[in-house]
C-alpha cells in the first residue's frame, strides 16, 4: 500500500464499510470528479481487485448508491461463496502431470478415436 493513498485517506476519506476479507472502502469528503465522488478501496495484504466482493464492487463503480451489503447477506443455494483469483499463488489448480506435481500422469486409456473425414 502507498503512502500517499494512506496519507489521503487520512485527509481526505470517509471509512464507508469493511468486507469480509478485511478490506476496506472508501469515499472522498472534498470535491467531486464529474459530479460523482470519488470512491477507493484499501486491500488488507497485496493489493488485488479479485479480492473485492460483488458487493462491494457495484458500489466501487458507482453502479448503486449504497454497498449491497444487506441484499448480499442473502444466500442463496446456488451462490458459492467469493474468493480471490488464485492464480499465481501456492492455491492454483495445477493439473496433473504438472512439473510442480512430480510430473507424472495416469496413462491414456485407450478409448480414444481420432475423427477422419472419410468416416460418416
Amino acid at each position: 500500500m502507498k503512502i500517499s493513498t494512506v496519507i489521503t485517506t487520512w485527509f481526505k476519506g470517509t471509512l464507508v464499510g469493511q468486507d469480509i476479507f478485511a478490506n476496506r472502502y472508501y469515499h472522498s469528503t472534498g470535491k467531486k470528479l464529474n459530479n460523482r465522488e470519488r470512491r477507493w478501496v484499501l486491500y488488507k495484504g497485496d493489493n488485488d481487485a479479485s479480492s473485492v466482493p460483488p458487493e462491494w464492487h457495484a458500489w466501487l463503480h458507482h453502479t448503486c448508491a449504497a454497498p449491497l451489503t444487506e441484499q448480499a447477506a442473502i444466500v442463496r443455494s446456488w451462490q458459492k461463496e467469493h474468493r480471490a483469483n488464485p492464480t499465481g499463488t501456492m492455491e492454483s489448480y495445477l493439473p496433473a502431470g504438472h512439473d510442480y506435481q512430480g510430473g507424472q500422469r495416469d496413462t491414456a486409456t485407450g478409448d480414444y478415436q481420432r475423427w477422419s473425414p472419410d468416416q460418416s
